[in-house]
């Protein structure tokens, strides 16, 4: 298995808080990566600005992708196990949403924290992979 689903399978069950990250205590999307980070590579390497619920909606700037394009790296190839995603919630919306995969194939599933539902491991269905508007590895793992 790869020690970065490892890492966040340790976080299923945390309870969705927003522009939180705390294992156990509370994580958004954005906070179960951080977290997986952490784990893989001990401090962060930026901390994140203040972000309200509803920032991919009203913006145009792709602040995930970019946060993305600095600290990972862009993947190629088929999808992997450990691979980070970043997800469009609506067509033309920025990207604002983040998971990883944990396992591929005819059964792929991704660990995400949702709204309401905290970190979760949910199928890789054909609408989520619809939405995929990018693809990345942690470094050095």
């Amino acid at each position: 298995m790869s020690v970065v689903v490892e890492e966040a399978r340790r976080w299923i069950g945390t309870p969705y808080v927003h522009q939180a990250s705390a294992l156990g205590a509370g994580a958004d999307c954005l906070g179960l990566v951080r977290g997986v980070w952490r784990g893989l590579h001990g401090r962060e390497p930026e901390a994140p600005p203040p972000y309200t619920a509803d920032w991919g909606e009203t913006g145009r700037v792709e602040l995930l992708m970019e946060a993305a394009l600095r600290h990972l790296l862009p993947a190629s190839g088929t999808m992997a196990v450990g691979d980070v995603l970043l997800f469009r919630m609506r067509g033309r919306a920025v990207a604002k949403h983040l998971g990883i995969v944990s396992d591929v194939g005819e059964a792929a599933r991704f660990i995400h924290a949702y709204d309401r539902h905290g970190v979760v491991e949910s199928p890789l269905s054909a609408p989520w992979r619809a939405r995929i508007a990018g693809r990345f590895l942690f470094p050095g793992v």
